[in-house]
C-alpha cells in the first residue's frame, strides 16, 4: 500500500511563447512522480495554479473543468483496478494503465485466430481436418455474432466475456442462424475452449461459462433393420455409380467404418489376424485411436469385386470411394429405389453395424466399443439402440424361463402332496 499520494494538473511550459499551453498531470506516490499529458491547451493568463483548474464562469471555462474532473477520476479508478488485482501501486503503473500499457489487450478473435492456425499447423499430427474445418466455422460464427451484438467488425477485448454474451450467442445461434439444439451446444462448446485458454493463462478472471448450462438432448439414432439391409445387397441398379455407391455402403455396414475411414482404407490395412483370417487393421481418423476388425463375408466379397478396379489398382486404394457429398447425394437415390424411408447417410451404416450387425446378434458390447475404435464405452452405448425384434426376443426367452420355473414349482409341489394325499 502507497504511503503517500497526491495529484496535480499544471500547465506546461512550451518552446513557442505563445500563451496556449499543454495541461499535464502529476502524479505523486511515495515522493515519485510521472508526469501524463491531458491533449488538451489551456491559456496561462486564464489558469489557476493552486486549484489545477481553469479560471472562470464561461462555457469553456465549465466544459474543460469538468473534462478535468473525469480525468481524475479515472486516476482513482486506475488506482483501484491495481488494489483489486493485488499490483503494487506506484506513479508508472497508474500512467500505464491510463495510457492503455500496464498489459497488452488480449482480444477475442484475434485469439481463436491464433488458435486456429496452431491446429493448422498440427493438421495429421494431433488435430483431424474435419476437427479444423470446424473450428473455422465456430470462428466464423463468433466473428458473424459479434458484428450483430456490436454492431462493428471491431475485435472485443476478452474482458467483455460475460454470462450474457454467452447467453446471447447461443441465442444468436439458435435464432439468426437456424441451428438445433445440439449444434449449438458443439459450436459453444468450441467457442468455450478458446475461453478456458484465456482463463488458464490468467486474461480472465472468472469463466463466463461457470452458470451457463450446456447439456446436449438425447438423439435417437437410426440403423437399418435386418429386412432393410438385406433389400439394400440384393437390389440390382441399372447404373454402376448407384451400384458401387451401394457397395461401399453395405461394406460399412459390415465393419463399421464411418465415411472419412473407408475413403482412406488402403489394401495393406487388410492382412491376417492370429485367427489366420481376414481383418482391418485401420487408425481412426477422428480420434487417431487404433481399430481392428474380423472382416466379414459379405465386407469380403466387396473387396473382391473391386480387387480389380482400375482405380483402386492404380492407388492402393481398397475401394473406389467418391467425395462424401456425392456419396450422400446418391445414398438418398437408392434409399428411394429401395423403398427406405429414413434418410440414408454414411453414418447410418456406422450405426447399422453397431446395432442390427452386432449387438442384436448377441457380440458383447465391449467388443463392439474396440471395433469402433472408441476411447471409452460410454460412446458405444449411443449407439447401442435394441431393434423391437431384439427386445421382443429377449422378452420371449425370459417368459420361457418363468414359464419353466413355474413348472418346476408345480412338480416339486405335487411330489410334496402325494404322500399326504395318500394317507386317507
Amino acid at each position: 500500500m502507497e504511503k503517500s499520494f497526491g495529484l496535480l494538473f499544471f500547465l506546461k511550459k512550451s518552446q513557442n511563447q505563445n500563451d496556449d499551453r499543454y495541461i499535464y498531470l502529476k502524479i505523486t506516490v511515495d515522493g515519485r512522480s510521472k508526469e501524463l499529458s491531458t491533449k488538451r491547451k489551456w491559456e496561462s493568463t486564464k489558469w489557476n495554479a493552486n486549484k489545477g483548474r481553469a479560471n472562470g464562469n464561461s462555457e469553456s471555462v465549465k466544459e474543460l473543468n469538468n473534462f478535468i474532473d473525469e480525468f481524475e477520476r479515472n486516476v482513482y479508478q486506475a488506482k483501484r483496478f491495481l488494489m483489486e488485482s493485488n499490483k503494487e501501486i506506484t506513479a508508472q503503473a497508474l500512467k500505464d494503465v491510463l495510457t492503455g500499457n500496464y498489459e497488452k489487450k488480449r482480444m477475442i478473435l484475434e485469439i481463436f485466430r491464433h488458435h486456429n492456425d496452431q491446429m493448422k499447423e498440427l493438421e495429421g499430427i494431433d488435430y483431424a481436418r474435419g476437427t479444423i474445418g470446424r473450428y473455422e466455422i465456430s470462428f466464423g460464427h463468433t466473428k458473424a455474432f459479434m458484428k450483430w451484438m456490436y454492431g462493428t467488425d471491431e475485435d472485443r477485448d476478452i474482458r467483455e466475456l460475460d454470462h450474457e454474451f454467452i447467453s446471447q450467442y447461443s441465442f444468436w445461434l439458435k435464432t439468426v442462424r437456424k441451428c438445433n439444439h445440439n449444434s449449438t451446444v458443439k459450436y459453444l462448446a468450441n467457442f468455450k475452449k478458446i475461453v478456458l485458454i484465456c482463463v488458464k493463462n490468467r486474461w480472465l478472471p472468472a469463466d463466463p461459462f461457470s452458470n451457463f448450462k450446456m447439456t446436449k438432448k438425447t438423439v435417437e439414432r437410426t440403423a437399418l433393420s435386418d429386412l432393410e439391409l438385406r433389400r439394400l445387397e440384393l437390389k440390382k441398379f441399372e447404373t454402376e455409380r448407384l451400384e458401387t455407391v451401394r457397395d461401399i455402403f453395405v461394406f460399412c455396414c459390415y465393419t463399421g467404418l464411418a465415411y472419412v475411414d473407408v475413403q482412406k482404407l488402403k489394401r495393406s490395412d487388410i492382412r491376417y489376424g492370429a485367427d489366420k483370417k481376414l481383418w482391418l487393421f485401420v487408425v481412426r481418423q477422428k480420434t487417431s485411436t487404433p481399430s481392428r476388425i474380423p472382416l466379414l463375408l459379405p465386407a469380403q466379397k466387396i473387396l473382391m469385386k473391386y480387387r480389380d478396379n482400375p482405380k483402386c489398382s492404380n492407388t492402393g486404394m481398397a475401394l473406389p470411394v467418391l467425395t462424401n457429398q456425392c456419396m450422400n447425394s446418391y445414398l438418398k437415390e437408392i434409399a428411394g429405389c429401395c423403398g427406405i424411408k429414413s434418410e440414408l447417410t454414411f453414418h447410418i451404416a456406422r450405426h447399422t453395424f453397431a446395432t442390427t450387425v452386432t449387438l442384436n446378434n448377441g457380440v458383447p458390447i465391449e467388443s463392439v466399443s474396440k471395433m469402433l475404435g472408441h476411447t471409452d464405452i460410454k460412446q458405444t452405448q449411443h449407439y447401442a439402440k435394441m431393434q423391437d425384434y431384439k427386445v421382443s426376443k429377449d422378452m420371449l426367452q425370459l417368459e420361457e424361463n418363468l414359464l419353466d420355473k413355474v413348472n418346476a414349482e408345480v412338480d416339486m409341489e405335487a411330489q410334496i402332496e402325494v404322500p399326504y394325499l395318500s394317507s386317507y
